[in-house]
């Protein structure tokens, strides 16, 4: 620090200052970068001829079949559920079997003397009879 002094609070150097000519190399960064891109092109070629010679060996184990099980298949249908092609009429006669059970007369169980009835007449016999509950409990002696 010999060669700096305090003079109205700012430092003052003995000699020339000097500064930086260039602020970074531009030859190694281009460098770096060139060898970073020939690097990735180096890896992905080993990558795809990687996954080439296992494709192949796995087409010569199979017996060269691609699919083997699409193959097998043939032209069986798929099993249940299968898409709809009128779906539209698919939901009318749904709700119409489910009309069909809300509003007829059926037997659940004839050994058992289970029916079912429909619906508004289920609900007038409820309102008539009322809902099953538990008896109230007597009130308890006060001592």
């Amino acid at each position: 620090m010999a060669d700096m002094t305090q003079a109205g609070g700012r430092p003052q150097h003995e000699g020339h200052v000097g500064h930086e000519e260039s602020d970074v190399n531009v030859r190694a960064i281009f460098g770096f970068g060139a060898g970073l891109m020939g690097l990735g092109l180096v890896v992905a070629l080993v990558v795809w001829a990687l996954f080439a010679y296992l494709t192949r060996e796995a087409n010569q184990a199979s017996g060269g079949r691609a699919y083997p099980l699409a193959a097998e298949q043939g032209e069986h249908l798929p099993p249940e559920p299968r898409l709809q092609t009128t779906p539209r009429e698919d939901l009318k006669a749904l709700r119409s079997a489910e009309d069909e059970l809300l509003n007829g007369y059926s037997w659940v169980d004839r050994n058992a003397g289970v029916v079912r009835i429909p619906i508004d007449q289920a609900m007038r016999l409820t309102l008539q009879r009322g809902l099953p509950s538990r008896p109230a409990a007597p009130p308890e002696p006060k001592p």
